[in-house]
């Protein structure tokens, strides 16, 4: 994933990404660089344009953030929790209630 973030960085600065560029990126952000995989990359992006790539990925990442919002898993926990709060709440009130036989 480094390799492709470095070569947005490299151009959204404008520059060219080639092979030197992206290795001197990488490199300085510490990353083990990986001659081979420094070759792929460039290579992959040769003709693409990024622009549009980052427009259509833009638009298509909120759609799939939204699917696992959907599921009912966090509706079930919220459940559960309501369900503690009430059994503690009887708990406590039926504890009061037999304090207070003991004194009437």
């Amino acid at each position: 994933m480094e390799y492709i973030y470095a070569a947005m960085l490299i151009h959204k600065a404008g520059k060219t990404i080639d092979e030197a560029t992206l290795k001197k990126v990488l490199e300085a952000a510490g990353v083990a660089v990986d001659d081979a995989r420094i070759k792929a990359t460039v290579a992959a992006l040769q003709g693409v344009n990024i622009d549009e790539a980052i427009e259509k990925a833009a638009v298509a990442a909120p759609v799939a953030a939204a699917a696992p919002a959907a599921g009912g898993a966090p509706e079930a926990k919220a459940e559960k929790k309501e369900e503690k709060k009430k059994e503690e709440g009887k708990s406590k009130e039926e504890a009061a209630a037999g304090l207070g036989s003991l004194f009437g």
